[in-house]
């Protein structure tokens, strides 16, 4: 089956056109600027780079050149819309009424927008998504797939919020949890890698990028992670803050005369790794300055960052009573191999032991944990178009029977 999957952003789109058979990506882009002059398209096919300045106003032009960009007879990719089967859509938020990839109606949009104020920036993007494809591609079955879908098995007593519990019964406040499609897909294949079941094993996930989140994944289900209500929570990211004493968030507000929209930019473009050291939000570039240039500031955010990355594996650990994998994913995941040993030293209290020269490397799939090892640790790079794209399979198979 070939399902194109696509993940709309306010003012971008991201796509891949998969092969669920063989698990090829046949071809992908990234339209950047949606609604701008300068918006442009990056396709890439056969392993080729294809740069298109083409501005768009909105989403439905924008899938437009992408549907020109697929079947353009000089990449060979597709003849026609008829060869695409399916459209898998990444979602962000369900909240509690989505368990599970499901096939878009009007149901299922309307609860999109109802969590709008739970993902103000993701999911109005998504329906936009939505009806561009209605649009441009009438009658195609198309599946939401939920990050937080994932993360509806985590207990009661772990995502509720110790505030009064009316306000979960009124507005739904509790911990949801996000990545879900990548911790999942992360899980099955560590599984498939060490060659047992993933209903056997104990891992943690640790999904590193420019946004973050640790999950605990027990017999092949969530049952803790750090995100919370919103992708704010949770462990420092590049430029959002985590978790924080609430009274720093009034304190501030009230000292500086800051409104709660000012307050919500502050924390999630202006702090983390970026806010403590005023460098930016791209670990790359802190990294450098720390390691290379001796930047206190840089080795301060970096400090911290590992700390809160252990401090929450810990109550991964605690949460499964115990741990058989450790995983690490996503930008700095897969590339940072100075992160992974940095935090990886300080769990030798787990029995944690890795091959510090077999660990410098970059972007592969590699067991990077001893032979004396109380832990199995590896770096998975993660595939969430490839999830998304089989969930989508399963689901429009069922309607083909």
């Amino acid at each position: 089956m070939k399902v194109l999957v696509l993940n709309s952003g306010s003012s971008s789109l991201k796509y891949q056109l998969i092969d669920t058979k063989t698990g090829e990506s046949i071809a992908q882009g990234y339209y950047e600027r949606i609604g701008h002059r300068q918006s442009f398209l990056t396709h890439k096919v056969n392993g080729e780079k294809y740069k298109i300045e083409h501005y768009v106003q909105n989403h439905d032009l924008a899938i437009r050149v992408m549907i020109e960009e697929l079947t353009k007879k000089d990449y060979k990719v597709i003849d026609s819309l008829d060869e695409i089967d399916a459209i898998g859509l990444r979602i962000v938020h369900g909240g509690e009424k989505v368990s599970e990839p499901v096939l878009i109606d009007t149901e299922v949009e309307k609860i999109i927008k109802d969590c709008i104020p739970l993902a103000p920036l993701h999911n109005p993007a998504a329906l936009l998504g939505i009806e561009a494809c209605k649009k441009e591609m009438p009658g195609k079955p198309m599946v939401a797939v939920f990050d937080t879908a994932f993360h509806q098995t985590i207990p009661e007593h772990r995502y509720i919020y110790p505030i009064p519990y009316k306000y979960y019964e009124k507005y739904g406040i509790r911990k949801y949890g996000f990545h879900g499609t990548s911790h999942m897909y992360v899980s099955r294949r560590v599984a498939e890698l060490i060659g047992k079941p993933v209903e056997d094993l104990k891992i943690v996930n640790c999904h590193l990028g420019q946004g973050a989140s640790i999950c605990a994944i027990q017999g092949g289900k969530s049952v803790e992670t750090s995100m919370g209500l919103t992708p704010l929570g949770g462990i420092a990211m590049g430029s959002r803050s985590g978790d924080l004493d609430p009274s720093v968030v009034t304190y501030l507000m009230e000292k500086e005369k800051i409104s709660p929209e000012k307050m919500n930019e502050i924390l999630n473009k202006e702090s983390g790794l970026y806010g403590v050291s005023q460098i930016s939000p791209d670990a790359r570039d802190i990294e450098n300055a720390a390691f290379n240039e001796g930047d206190h500031n840089a080795r301060l955010a970096l400090d911290n960052y590992h700390y809160l990355v252990v401090a929450y594996i810990a109550r991964c650990v605690a949460a499964m009573n115990g741990i058989d994998v450790l995983t690490f994913t996503a930008g700095t995941g897969e590339k940072g191999w100075e992160t992974r040993e940095e935090i990886c030293k300080q769990l030798k209290f787990l029995g944690v032991e890795i091959d510090t020269e077999g660990n410098k490397f970059k972007g592969q799939e590699k067991k990077i944990s001893t032979k004396n090892s109380k832990v199995e640790v590896y770096v998975v790079p993660t595939n969430e178009e490839l999830m998304i794209a089989k969930e989508t399979e399963e689901i429009v198979s069922k309607l083909n029977k």
